[in-house]
């Protein structure tokens, strides 16, 4: 496949990166500071661009087989989430390319309450709510798409660098616990479930969830 990685200087982008050219595709690297891209894998071909301009996203991602969007704002710019999301979904319409977009976990239900995570001081802390509203509304933004082809993909409530075993368990809306109430996964198994979906697609147009 030929593959679009926006955001492919940040932590998960980097990992989606290797684990796409691992499996190989031809893979395209986009971030704002080409400098950033210079460490990437061999064989990856990088370009610079804004996730936050749809010009740029149509540009970066026409003739592609998939778009994958694994933006991330800095503290304090959190609501550049939803504008970056808007661009993606704007780009990806305007060029029909398939669009896996990287969102969070905050809008998914919590299983023994039924509420939101964003609301569950469990899951999501003060020093993390703004981020976690910034998801919320990213996802609101695909929901409310009509013209492009989108899958969002929201991590458990904890995402860190761990381990590639390979291994996870797929949900839906509701966040997945282990059987210690945990909701983790380790960011290396997230890019393996993220590039399964996009070499075996089975969640167009819907949001799907991992976790061990």
């Amino acid at each position: 496949m030929r593959i679009t990685v926006f955001g492919a200087t940040g932590n998960v982008g980097r990992r989606v990166v290797a684990e796409a050219v691992e499996r190989g595709h031809e893979v395209t690297a986009v971030g704002r500071d080409p400098a950033r891209l210079a460490d990437l894998p061999a064989g990856v071909e990088t370009r610079a661009g804004d996730a936050a301009r749809a010009d740029d996203v149509a540009e970066l991602s026409a003739g592609q087989d998939l778009a994958i969007g694994a933006t991330r704002p800095p503290a304090g710019r959190e609501g550049s989430l939803v504008t970056m999301a808007e661009a993606l979904l704007a780009g990806a319409a305007r060029t029909g390319v398939r669009l896996l977009l990287v969102g969070g976990a905050a809008s998914l239900r919590v299983p023994d309450t039924g509420g939101l995570a964003v609301d569950d001081p469990r899951y999501v802390g003060a020093a993390w709510r703004d981020i976690a509203l910034a998801c919320c509304a990213q996802f609101e933004a695909c929901r409310k798409e009509t013209g492009a082809d989108w899958t969002y993909l929201s991590p458990p409530a904890l995402l860190e660098p761990g381990d590639r075993t390979g291994r996870y368990r797929l949900g839906g809306d509701e966040m997945l616990l282990d059987g210690d109430g945990r909701s983790r996964i380790s960011m290396e198994d997230f890019a393996v479930a993220l590039l399964d979906e996009a070499e075996r697609p089975r969640h167009r147009g819907a949001r799907f969830t991992v976790a061990y």
